[in-house]
């Protein structure tokens, strides 16, 4: 399952160099994840009956290209890994057909304040969703040489 988002650059998000802020690239890919959510069936109603969400755990950005005022982002999302409670998402963001940064992030299932397996259908759901991580998935902000 890959699911799409976009939106445009707005003037606001720019930063004093003149491109996208870090700020701003974490609040598209939190509503690329809440589209994986929808996709998934953990939506707004869904949210709402069961007093449940996905809490973000844990998050990786990487920033790849510049990112400038007029661009047209997409996130290409993807379900890389589950377990009872847990999601692991993949996100790509484009911009002008180039990649330009990605974020790894996961998840855990939260009913009430506290964590809780997936229900049956959403479990199966995810499942079903799930691909291969890519390559570049799990890494580290690795120590500089010495010298």
């Amino acid at each position: 399952m890959t699911a799409l988002w976009r939106e445009p650059v707005l003037p606001e998000w720019i930063d004093y160099n003149g491109h996208l802020s870090e700020a701003y690239y974490v609040l598209v890919f939190g509503h690329a994840t809440d589209a994986v959510m929808d996709a998934v069936g953990l939506g707004p109603d869904y949210r709402t009956a069961h007093d449940a969400s996905l809490y973000t755990l844990e998050a990786h950005v990487r920033y790849l290209d510049e990112v400038s005022l007029g661009d047209d982002l997409e996130v290409r999302s993807s379900v890389i890994g589950a377990t009872g409670k847990l999601l692991w998402l993949w996100h790509e963001m484009y911009a002008g057909g180039r990649l330009r940064a990605t974020e790894e992030v996961l998840g855990v299932h939260v009913v009430g304040r506290a964590s809780a397996p997936f229900p049956d259908d959403i479990a199966a759901r995810v499942r079903a969703a799930c691909v291969e991580p890519p390559d570049e998935a799990g890494g580290r902000i690795r120590p500089l040489p010495q010298g």
